[in-house]
């Protein structure tokens, strides 16, 4: 059993809130986790036999049921998140009754928004992390950024496995998913939707050259986008204002969420396809920026994400803000690393946009490149217990970092 990072905190959301309620992409371990990190019943809203339980009465069923409870597929019986509000409300105090599990990030957290607000602590699950899996094998960070974090694609007993479980992956979402939710897209357009946005991986959206390419309205792309970023598939990683006097970016850039799914797509089959692809930049960008904002998100719970770019090319791939304090990051997909490479990173922080930066990249040497501006081989700092930043001041003088670099007592 691989050990997730996530327990941790589902331990002190637990004994903070009488319900915690886990969201993620389907098949990334939520109810593994639930069913391993949790002593209490476990009833799966997609089977008929569990579901009738609960439709006629849910709080007379939940009365009778010696808890703790766990519901899966939870946003698929609305009317259960009531009936959970009133019997919270009758012993408030006594958390870590109810655990609910959910696929479908914008239903679930509408519904907990209008009837569990204030009552529930909320886990977003993501795929494998690599410090989840560091050890396993020689060259773990290699095969996690070509199959992804997924379980099943990870663990796949060779690469047709693999493959063969990320088609089936993106077909089971277009055929179950899309329908669901309304869309106006054949399956045979929404495949077309999804191979379109990898090719745009790590760009700035546009919308209206998707929709022309389609044949539909704006509009409708721009729901479907919704509902894809919804279900954990893209992320739209929003630009970062600021009143500087500069003429900014201010569309989101796009991403392909997991690697493994971003490969399949892009017809990345194994080392070789990713080494030689003209993706391979692009495709190292996004599994770090997902990386390092999942590893941010396990430990400050209110840093927000961004980009940051410039008309002018001054560009920052992930800007995490911290409140007091944002910290830039470059990600470059090369065994060395120069000054050079940080260009963005000091515009930045003489511009006050950032406090300081790092140069990520997939090298084995952790070095200072500038004032406030640090190297960081990627697999050293995704090991790391936090996020990196620049904070180790001394320590520097022998080429490698000191523990810690991070700004974990801010």
């Amino acid at each position: 059993m691989i050990a997730r990072t996530a327990t941790s905190l589902l331990e002190k959301l637990a004994a903070q809130f009488p319900a915690v309620i886990f969201i993620g992409p389907r098949q990334c371990g939520k109810t593994t986790l639930a069913k391993t990190a949790l002593k209490a019943r476990y009833f799966d809203f997609e089977l008929n036999s569990d579901r009738q339980v609960f439709d006629a009465d849910p709080e007379l069923a939940i009365r009778r049921i010696p808890g703790p409870i766990v519901f899966d597929e939870a946003q698929t019986m609305p009317h259960l998140f009531p009936a959970l509000r009133a019997l919270i409300d009758e012993e408030r105090k006594e958390n870590g009754r109810y655990y609910l599990l959910g696929s479908v990030n914008p239903a679930l957290i509408r519904d907990i928004s209008e009837s569990l607000a204030g009552r529930v602590g909320i886990l977003e699950l993501t795929p494998f992390l690599y410090r989840e899996l560091m050890g396993r094998e020689v060259n773990t960070h290699d095969i996690l950024w070509l199959r992804g974090g997924y379980p099943d694609a990870y663990l796949a007993k060779d690469p047709e496995t693999w493959e063969s479980w990320c088609d089936n992956y993106i077909r089971t979402f277009i055929e179950r998913d899309v329908g669901r939710n309304g869309l106006a897209f054949s399956a045979q357009e929404m495949r077309k939707l999804m191979t379109m946005i990898a090719h745009s991986h790590g760009g700035v959206l546009n919308a209206s050259d998707f929709a022309r390419s389609l044949g539909v309205s704006y509009h409708t792309v721009n729901k479907s986008l919704d509902v894809i970023e919804g279900h954990f598939l893209i992320r739209r990683l929003q630009p970062y204002y600021a009143n500087i006097g500069k003429r900014l970016v201010k569309a989101p850039k796009l991403y392909i969420r997991d690697s493994g799914l971003l490969h399949l797509l892009l017809g990345i089959r194994d080392n070789d396809d990713l080494i030689t692809s003209p993706a391979r930049g692009r495709s190292w960008e996004g599994f770090m920026v997902e990386q390092v904002i999942a590893l941010e998100q396990s430990i400050r719970r209110g840093s927000q994400f961004y980009f940051y770019r410039t008309h002018t090319g001054t560009e920052i791939d992930l800007l995490i803000d911290r409140g007091q304090k944002r910290v830039g990051y470059e990600f470059k997909c090369s065994s060395s690393v120069s000054g050079d490479d940080a260009a963005g990173l000091r515009q930045g922080i003489a511009d006050g946009i950032i406090h300081e930066g790092v140069v990520v990249y997939p090298g084995k040497r952790s070095f200072q490149i500038g004032e406030a501006i640090f190297a960081v081989s990627a697999e050293e700092m995704l090991a790391k217990s936090s996020t990196m930043s620049t904070s180790a001041g001394s320590g520097m003088n022998t080429g490698t970092i000191t523990e810690p670099i991070t700004g974990v007592s801010e």
